[in-house]
């Protein structure tokens, strides 16, 4: 493929054969190196196939291999004349992140970050197949989840109604259909609200580590020495299903249609076509459960922190600073071509970072740009980000969403091989808690890109500033 550099953050891959649309990368010189060879580029190129896509195929620096899109993909199509690709989402629906906030400073609770990692594992079961956090919930009541989302959290306990405010669509698209969501799909989630899951979902205690947007970091509730949770997870087995359910479904509809992609992991259909409504409908159920189901782990996250702190609710101070999904189509308005459009943007491995005076921010948020929560490996670092009206011009208001991997948990098992990365960890003064081992080999740190190197790109590119920087001192994985 014709690639050329844009400027130091952006390279280009030219339009050739059936691509509509140029794909973009963003990537620093060395990163651009690692990445000619690999085949997420290919990627790129072959979701600018996509019917009705606009601008361009987009890839973030976290950018590595996935199914159909490549992981860090975004790509906006017209709602009217585009598709719905399973594949732009991905099997973890709404897999995403949320940063809780404290008052308190590690450095006064650091003799135990052990007990608070070991009660929040026995409080947030984790693992393949972790379930039974709150009990089973019978099928209507599940079905409820997949309506209102985090809200239903929210309404038995779990949180407050601010913290509605401070998540990615209120927790809760309200185009979701339960109806369209499988019974089998509903019954693997019956048991999986409040749970972590396995691979990179975890629960990270860190500290802000260093203050870059004295104005942003104060807004956000951050101050230097503090103590904050990042909490990473999706929508379970439920959202697993619902992308298996639909996948055939828009493989046959192509034909139905006249679509040719070059990939059938591209699977796709028209939005307004019968198989578009249903998996979009359905999608959104599954991202509803996402949301509940974080918004129920902060809730049982919180009170594992009081129990083992033994301090009162008002001396924790618990507050979500934001909650943003990373694998999910949303619906939005757009200027592309000097004038507004209403788009379907699908994000895999990236996150909505939306500018300034969004109408979408709460007004706490809205002059200054969206929360971006940047989570790293388990041994570096994670970051709190803004959105900037660059985002909006440029990206779809999206940015990267992690360190993106550049190590397969093959390889990474090979090159773990005789060692104990718990032990290598708790030297560096990160106490960390998995049920296998396996996960702490296959989610090793050198199995990821230096996120700092990531968000660097999109600082520099002006797509998203940096506000913070935070350094794990406990982390639970499945």
């Amino acid at each position: 493929m014709k690639l050329r550099q844009l400027d130091e953050q952006r390279w280009e891959i030219a339009r050739e054969g059936g691509m509509r649309v140029p794909g973009i990368v963003y990537a620093s010189r060395a990163m651009m190196q690692d990445l000619r060879d690999e085949p997420a580029l290919t990627q790129v190129a072959n979701v600018a196939h996509l019917p009705g896509i606009v601008r361009a195929s987009l890839a973030m620096p976290d950018i590595h291999w996935g199914y159909g899109f490549p992981i860090g993909g975004v790509a906006a199509v017209d709602e009217e004349e585009g598709v719905v690709s399973p594949g732009g989402v991905g099997y973890d629906i709404n897999c995403g992140v949320r940063l809780m906030t404290t008052k308190l400073a590690v450095d006064d609770v650091r003799p135990r970050l052990r007990k608070v990692a070991e009660q929040l594992q026995r409080d947030i079961p984790a693992g393949v197949g972790a379930s039974h956090a709150i009990g089973t919930l019978d099928a209507d009541e599940t079905r409820r989840v997949l309506q209102n989302g985090a809200a239903w959290a929210v309404e038995r306990g779990f949180g407050t109604a601010a913290d509605l405010e401070r998540t990615e669509e209120g927790g809760r698209l309200a185009w979701a259909e339960p109806r369209l969501v499988s019974d089998t799909a509903v019954r693997r989630g019956g048991d999986q609200v409040g749970t972590l899951g396995s691979g990179n979902h975890f629960i990270e205690v860190d500290r802000v580590e260093e203050i870059f947007d004295a104005e942003r970091a104060a807004a956000f509730g951050l101050f230097a020495g503090q103590l904050c949770l990042l909490i990473h997870s999706g929508s379970r087995g439920l959202g697993y299903q619902v992308c298996d359910d639909n996948l055939m479904a828009m493989d046959a509809a192509m034909a139905r249609y006249g679509i040719a992609v070059p990939d059938r992991q591209l699977a796709c259909a028209p939005v307004g076509s019968p198989e578009g409504r249903r998996y979009l409908g359905a999608m959104a159920a599954a991202a509803n459960f996402a949301w509940a189901n974080r918004q129920t782990m902060m809730g049982l996250a919180q009170r594992a922190l009081m129990r083992v702190l033994a301090i009162s609710d008002d001396e924790l101070g618990a507050a979500l600073l934001w909650d943003v999904c990373h694998n999910i189509a949303k619906r939005e308005r757009h200027t592309v071509d000097g004038g507004e459009r209403s788009l379907l943007v699908h994000r895999k491995g990236a996150t909505r970072a939306f500018g300034p005076g969004a109408a979408e921010l709460p007004a706490a948020y809205r002059a200054l740009g969206q929360p971006v929560m940047i989570p790293g490996d388990m041994g570096r670092a994670s970051y709190v980000l803004c959105g900037t009206a660059r985002a909006m011009r440029e990206t779809f208001g999206s940015s990267c969403h992690g360190a993106g991997r550049v190590l397969s948990r093959k390889a990474a098992l090979r090159q773990a091989k005789g060692r104990r990365i718990d032990v290598e960890l708790r030297a560096q003064g990160v106490e960390v808690l998995s049920r296998a081992t396996k996960t702490l080999a296959e989610e090793m740190p050198e199995a990821y890109k230096d996120v700092s190197q990531v968000v660097d790109v999109m600082h520099d590119a002006g797509v998203t500033l940096k506000v913070a920087r935070l350094r794990p001192v406990a982390v639970v994985k499945g």
